[in-house]
């Protein structure tokens, strides 16, 4: 599991960025160690406000990089720029070692389906059930329904909402909308998920379920992510806590230390579109950068 392995933990810039590189045999370990998402001094301004100045940063299979910071510090740009709906003035961004800078939109469509997205509100459409809903892709695509249905059920049962999948949005609590938007971005299996502020006007224990499910996709699937959040309890729950499967197969979440310690979460903070801290949960509570105590206190 994705958990136990020791995966290097932040910037590698001089890993080989393709498996071309590697010498015959190691195809395997270099997929290892090639960044599933990785930002080279990437620059982006809009008219005369700078939103990201030189950015870098890796995220390596299996691992989850938190991104934190206020309004406006440039969190979300970064996840259009993974989605190639914005373009950077400079700097280069790669997806699984493929330079993505300068795709077209047709060329970024081919990208995009091996990319989970979860958006702040679910966007949901209003006028398809659940069952719709999540199909909605494998639709498109003109998937046999008899798989359609299938895949539906899985992705329902990961979020815990198989009963719901004839239901309409307007019949759900606003977490469960948040976990059909879930089931659907992860139709495929995606490898990368992005997730996007997807605890925002959440209570806590439902806020609670949606970093649950951030953590089974993590530590179960094997999947890398950037989860853009301002909120403290998240990174309080994504950083502490990792899924096993016990011995009669239920997913169980155990306390980092218990019998692991978490190699694959770090955390990266952005202020004025420059990244003020990257590491660990524990070197940030530890910083004495005045804007980071206040961050962590609560604004």
């Amino acid at each position: 599991m994705a958990f136990t392995q020791n995966i290097p933990s932040v910037e590698t810039p001089e890993a080989p960025s393709k498996v071309a590189d590697m010498p015959p045999g190691n195809e395997e370990f270099a997929d290892r160690i090639t960044p599933a998402i990785e930002f080279r001094d990437v620059h982006l301004a809009f008219d005369d406000h700078k939103v990201l100045d030189g950015i870098s940063f890796t995220v390596m299979k299996g691992e989850t990089k938190i991104i934190l910071g206020g309004s406006g510090s440039g969190k979300s740009t970064i996840i259009k720029l993974v989605l190639g709906l914005l373009k950077p003035d400079a700097g280069r961004i790669l997806i699984d070692g493929e330079d993505i800078t300068d795709y077209d939109e047709a060329e970024m469509m081919r990208v995009r389906k091996k990319i989970g997205m979860i958006f702040q509100e679910g966007a949901l459409f209003d006028s398809l059930s659940v069952y719709e809903n999540v199909a909605y892709r494998l639709h498109e695509q003109g998937v046999p329904e008899e798989e359609v249905e299938e895949e539906v059920r899985r992705m329902l049962r990961f979020v815990n909402l198989e009963d719901a999948i004839d239901k309409m949005p307007n019949e759900l609590s606003g977490g469960m909308r948040r976990r059909v938007g879930i089931a659907r971005a992860l139709v495929g299996d995606p490898k990368i998920v992005l997730f996007d502020e997807p605890t925002a006007g959440l209570d806590p224990p439902t806020a609670r379920t949606i970093c649950e499910l951030a953590i089974k996709l993590r530590d179960l699937e094997d999947v890398s992510s950037i989860f853009v959040t301002h909120e403290m309890n998240n990174v309080e729950y994504l950083t502490s806590e990792y899924a096993v499967i016990d011995e009669r197969g239920n997913v169980v979440f155990e306390q980092e230390g218990e019998r692991l310690c978490l190699l694959n979460t770090k955390i990266i903070m952005i202020r004025d579109g420059r990244i003020i801290f990257s590491g660990t949960d524990e070197e940030l509570f530890k910083s004495d950068d005045p804007y980071i105590r206040w961050f962590i206190r609560g604004k």
